[in-house]
């Protein structure tokens, strides 16, 4: 197989039908942290987490918006716009979460777990944003050679 071969996305449906989901859980997750059973209930959140949750929540927003966008128009150039965008405001909140790190692991020592995987999650996220932008001009490229540009 060719390096440049295209590959198959799923169908308009099921793609629609992915994208319903994701608004939905972004939507309980919401509810989830903010309301009930807020994000208080969770034994190993200290108060400072109040300090993390406005970035959080942004993330879940800019990630339901995406969503939203995506069931209007879903071009492959579009969908790497939006990864850029989700996963920049990702990685925002990841770091603020490590500097704020409201986490209390008195009952076991998951310091060093929670920190690692932090590490992980801003390391994939900046190579997410790397390979959408790539995305990004590819699919603009593609997009105006199609259109004679």
């Amino acid at each position: 197989m060719a390096l440049s071969a295209v590959r198959n996305r799923p169908g308009t449906t099921a793609r629609r039908s992915g994208y319903v989901i994701a608004v939905l859980v972004n939507a309980g997750m919401l509810v989830l942290v903010n309301t009930w059973p807020g994000w208080e209930a969770a034994p190993f959140l200290t108060g400072e987490t109040r300090l993390v949750v406005g970035w959080v929540n942004l993330s879940i927003l800019v990630n339901m918006a995406a969503n939203l966008v995506y069931l209007a128009d879903d071009r492959v150039w579009l969908r790497a716009l939006g990864d850029v965008a989700t996963m920049a405001v990702g990685v925002a909140a990841l770091v603020r979460i490590w500097q704020v790190f409201p986490f209390d692991f008195s009952s076991f020592d998951w310091v060093l777990v929670a920190r690692s995987a932090l590490v992980l999650g801003i390391i994939g996220s900046i190579i997410g944003i790397l390979v959408a932008c790539i995305s990004l001009v590819r699919g603009v490229t593609t997009a105006a050679s199609d259109q004679g540009v």
